[in-house]
């Protein structure tokens, strides 16, 4: 009995260690390693045949440390620039380039783009400005500086200029060439300032046998409706064919109310484009010799039949009387143009509104169809421009597949 007693007990994990070849002297040596860990005494890793001396970490005097020179010429102080986001101390490598991509060469260097000027664009002056500009100049009694026909020329820049004398003016490169080459017949003479450069276009007007007149720079700003001058106007007589409303097929625009000029020109060219057979500019729409929707539509607005200062009222119920079908664009519409039978659109007329309002609602329900364009719900409309753009389009398609 005593000497199981002076015996060490056999524990579990002393059974299994030695069944699994862990040794009672391994055992306790780890232990001690772990204890000593804990006691914060482990220590340092030294390799085979390291003297065990102890490294002497004490700081060094100042006579000791190497001069400010000496650091200068140490290649992490040469550079003394703020560091960016993405820079490294190790190279000129861009932030995130890693591996293979920083041994392809040299780095590219990202600097900010330059300061780029902002274009100028022609900016239309409005009716008042014109207006003012042109009181002004026919006040000037001077018949040398403002001879009576300049006077008659500015007054064309006006709304009641035109109206009076029934004449309007081209502005423009492609306008006067436009005007030059279709419709020789209305331009009654052309005018460039001094140095003008387009010789081709000069060449064109000597053999159309117009009259060619060279101005100032001060004259021709005064003539031009717009901020920059491109340095040559025609001088024309207004005049428009109107459509043919006995076709036996024929797309037409009814206009309510457009007032921006620029729309106006869009829509010309617009209805040019696709075909159309004319547009009916209904009462309160801007006046298509005003010079903005002459530029707008680069003169082609006098290839596009039309009439303007038209009783729309009126106009439908003719058209009607003609076999057009009359269809207004409206948000409220529950079909688009291809829905309506084929039979109905051999004559059509789109009735389109003014930029803010809208079509007039009257009109809307004189309609005989409502067509909607679909598209996005998180857009509630389209410029009216635009929007006839696209109801041409499929208008020139239907005809196409009529034949």
């Amino acid at each position: 009995m005593s000497e199981e007693i002076n015996q060490p007990k056999r524990t579990l994990k002393t059974a299994l260690d030695r069944k699994f070849g862990v040794s009672e002297v391994q055992d306790r040596e780890r232990r001690g390693r772990r204890d000593d860990d804990a006691r914060g005494g482990r220590k340092p890793f030294r390799a085979r045949g390291e003297s065990d001396q102890r490294d002497d970490r004490r700081p060094r005097d100042r006579e000791d440390r190497p001069s400010r020179e000496g650091r200068e010429d140490r290649p992490w102080n040469r550079d003394r620039r703020p560091r960016r986001f993405g820079d490294r101390r190790g190279g000129d490598r861009p932030f995130n380039r890693r591996g293979k991509d920083a041994d392809r060469g040299a780095a590219p260097v990202y600097r900010q783009r330059p300061e780029q000027k902002e274009a100028v664009f022609d900016e239309n002056l409005d009716e008042k400005a014109l207006e003012a500009r042109s009181a002004q100049v026919e006040a000037i009694e001077d018949p040398v500086s403002n001879p009576p026909w300049f006077k008659k020329l500015i007054a064309l820049t006006t709304e009641k200029g035109r109206e009076r004398e029934g004449h309007f003016l081209g502005e423009g490169v492609h306008v006067v060439d436009e005007l030059v080459s279709h419709h020789r017949e209305i331009v009654i003479a052309v005018y460039v300032v001094e140095g003008f450069s387009d010789e081709n276009l000069i060449e064109k007007i000597n053999e159309a046998e117009v009259n060619l007149h060279v101005l100032t720079e001060e004259q021709m700003k005064r003539l031009s409706s717009t901020v920059t001058t491109q340095g040559i106007i025609a001088h024309c007589r207004c005049a428009s064919n109107k459509p043919n409303y006995e076709q036996s097929r024929s797309v037409l625009t009814l206009v309510d109310a457009v007032q921006d000029p620029g729309n106006l020109g869009t829509l010309f060219r617009t209805s040019l484009g696709f075909g159309s057979n004319g547009m009916v500019l209904g009462r309160g729409t801007v006046n298509p010799f005003n010079p903005k929707v002459v530029r707008g539509s680069s003169g082609t607005f006098l290839r596009v039949p039309f009439e303007y200062d038209v009783d729309l009222v009126e106009q439908i119920n003719f058209l009607r009387s003609k076999g057009y079908t009359i269809i207004a664009s409206d948000l409220h519409a529950r079909q688009s143009l291809g829905d309506i039978p084929a039979r109905k659109l051999r004559k059509m007329a789109f009735l389109v509104g003014n930029e803010g309002a809208g079509t007039n609602q009257y009109l809307i329900e004189l309609a005989d169809e409502t067509v909607k364009i679909p598209m996005s719900s998180d857009l509630e409309s389209l410029n009216v421009a635009v929007a006839h753009g696209i109801l041409s389009y499929e208008a020139a398609k239907i005809q196409e597949e009529l034949k």
